[in-house]
């Protein structure tokens, strides 16, 4: 599971580079993915809505087994 995240995190990260930003895998806890939001989008205040509905909702659709992305 940990190399189709890697990989639907690599899909992502162009978006995140192009306003400064990036994703960091952290550790995968049974079907919760925990991220490292870095760059811009670490102190951003639309951080939690690019979690959830970006990240959370590709992850999600990409591998059924995820059931949740948290920032750490």
């Amino acid at each position: 599971m940990e190399e189709k995240v890697k990989k639907a995190l690599d899909k992502i990260r162009p978006a995140l580079q192009a306003d400064g930003g990036d994703v960091e895998l952290v550790a995968i806890e049974g079907s919760i993915v925990k991220v490292r939001l870095q760059g811009a989008c670490a102190g951003c205040p639309m951080s939690q809505m690019t979690l959830k509905s970006g990240i959370e909702r590709i992850l999600k659709q990409e591998i059924p087994e995820v059931t949740a992305v948290e920032s750490v």
